[in-house]
């Protein structure tokens, strides 16, 4: 069969990605500068990606269709200082982080994350259901108690 007779249909509002143009794209997002705390997380609950988040532990908890607040809590080890924060689906407010301790105690997550899920529990109405993820067993303890 000749080049000339072959021919390729898509649709209007399909693009076309060429091979350079997908190496382009990982050298931009490779290059992006700030850590991984600046990156943001977009989560669409439409078309495909519905079925990738809802394969997630969130998704597979229920948490996307909780009628009430979503929040992940976390501690992060930065040169030996110790800080966590917590980070809501629904409600975004800029003060999420808090630092607890001293450098001379250690990087234990403990406290900090403790902490993040207080600063969570005060963002939270009290007739609201809480989802709270983490990943602290001291934390997981102290809950269930």
């Amino acid at each position: 069969m000749s080049e000339e007779y072959v021919s390729c249909w898509v649709h209007h509002d399909c693009h076309v990605v060429t091979v350079d143009e997908q190496k382009a794209a990982l050298k931009k997002a490779a290059g992006v500068s700030g850590g991984k705390d600046e990156l943001k997380c977009q989560v669409r609950l439409k078309g495909r990606e519905h079925d990738y988040w809802m394969g997630t532990e969130i998704g597979m908890l229920g948490g996307y269709g909780l009628q009430g607040q979503v929040t992940a809590g976390d501690g992060s080890d930065k040169q030996g200082k110790m800080a966590a924060g917590y980070n809501n689906l629904r409600r975004k407010k800029k003060k999420q982080q808090c630092k607890v301790g001293r450098e001379e105690e250690g990087s234990s997550s403990n406290q900090p994350e403790l902490a993040a899920f207080v600063l969570a529990l005060r963002d939270t109405l009290i007739e609201e259901p809480l989802l709270y993820l983490c990943d602290n067993k001291s934390l997981l303890k102290a809950v269930n108690r």
